[in-house]
């Protein structure tokens, strides 16, 4: 009994739950100040925010508790089925949900409102894990690759109909794990890279023509250079091509795809647009309020633009600023510093895996943590556009931090798996 014990808690990955522990610490406190009522000053009002947060704490501990104990076959086997209910509840969300600022993205439950979406990132990496592992011993090809998009898009089709595009967003942060698999190139990753680029001068870039002007005269010289290259010559006509096709498609979709708001959150981070009042009223008291928190930050309770409101949804997408105002450049830093850790601890995790699923899995939580982490802090400090998705187990919300949380723990069983420790 007592070896049996010592196996269970000793293959367990402590580091990552003292981790992932801290972190739904901090952001209680955190949403404690962000919402503070010197009426209901209490950790455990249930009334307010921050009392709430104590229940989903609690509850997402006895929830990473029973996945820990559950044999990890369960959760494989169970992945179809899994994927189908989120699927259901992502089409009954268009049926039955409330909107809620512009979105339709919560299905009302009592006082309580469950995000679909949410779990949609979940599923996705369970089922694109079990795919890809079915298919581990075969070399990477192009039927994989769009069997394994398919499993990504279907559910990013249905969240942009609520329209949740950050949300929708998250789920492309699996190209991750494709170029780990080896079903994505080095040069297409340096492609995208290079698309990103030129959708910034796309839009910075007054005319597009303009635009397509330098890129011929940059073609032009690198023609010149290689004219002796037949192959790079080809290459390079057909990248300039692209390119300007590119170009036309950016400016086509800027002007009559993207909301008028969507285009205002770009205009405001390219500098196109100085609106502190109306569009960038958000991003502009966040800076405020971090900005303000100067090296050791106001004090716990003590910060102004918390106190008085001033940053809007600052218990939930904009919590960064109550922990920049409070704690300072060093209280950010050490939150900042905590997430770096865990995301290097998941990438350890990946890559000692025997298995292509669970270095699948793996590789998929460590994307989806990353990309929320790098918006939410990112459109805080003002280098991306305004876009409403939480920061992983300190923003308010019981959807968000029971997706996270089972999303990192079954990481954990399926690590402790790997080490031979079986609970069934």
């Amino acid at each position: 009994m007592n070896n049996q014990n010592t196996s269970f808690f000793g293959r367990i990955d402590w580091i990552t739950i003292s981790l992932w522990f801290a972190l739904c610490i901090i952001g209680w406190f955190n949403i404690h100040a962000a919402v503070f009522n010197p009426d209901s000053p209490g950790l455990f009002n249930l009334e307010t925010n921050y009392g709430k947060q104590s229940i989903y704490i609690f509850t997402a501990l006895i929830i990473g508790f029973c996945i820990l104990i559950i044999d990890q076959r369960f959760f494989i086997s169970a992945t179809p089925v899994i994927y189908a209910i989120v699927i259901l509840l992502l089409i009954a969300v268009l049926i039955v949900g409330r909107n809620v600022g512009g979105n339709q993205a919560w299905i009302p439950l009592g006082s309580f409102r469950l995000q679909p979406s949410e779990f949609g990132k979940l599923a996705t990496c369970l089922l694109l894990a079990v795919y890809l592992n079915t298919q581990s011993n075969k070399t990477p090809n192009i039927t994989t690759l769009l069997i394994g998009c398919s499993i990504v898009l279907f559910p990013v089709f249905l969240v942009m109909l609520q329209p949740d595009t950050g949300s929708a967003l998250a789920f492309f942060s699996l190209i991750f794990v494709f170029y780990r698999e080896g079903y994505v190139s080095t040069k297409f990753m340096v492609l995208g890279g290079l698309a990103i680029v030129l959708f910034v001068f796309a839009l910075l870039v007054p005319n597009e023509w303009i635009l397509i002007g330098i890129i011929a005269i940059i073609s032009a010289i690198a023609l010149y250079v290689n004219r002796q290259k037949r192959k790079h010559i080809i290459n390079i006509c057909l990248l300039f091509l692209a390119s300007m096709v590119y170009v036309l498609c950016v400016d086509f979709a800027y002007e009559n795809i993207l909301q008028s708001h969507q285009r205002n959150r770009i205009d405001i981070i390219l500098g196109k647009m100085d609106d502190p009042r109306g569009q960038g009223y958000n991003l502009n008291q966040s800076k405020i309020a971090i900005g303000s928190g100067q090296l050791l930050g106001k004090g716990y309770l003590q910060g102004t633009q918390t106190k008085y409101n001033f940053v809007p949804e600052q218990s939930t997408d904009f919590i960064f600023c109550t922990i920049g105002e409070e704690w300072g450049f060093v209280g950010s830093v050490t939150l900042i510093g905590i997430y770096l850790f865990l995301l290097l601890r998941i990438i350890h995790i990946a890559e000692r895996q025997r298995t292509t699923f669970a270095r699948v899995y793996a590789y998929g939580v460590a994307s989806i943590l990353f990309f929320h982490f790098f918006i939410n802090i990112g459109m805080t400090i003002g280098i991306v556009p305004v876009i409403g998705i939480p920061l992983p187990f300190i923003s308010y919300g019981g959807s968000s931090l029971w997706s996270f949380t089972i999303l990192l723990f079954l990481l954990l069983k399926f690590d402790s798996a790997r080490k031979g420790l079986s609970t069934s």
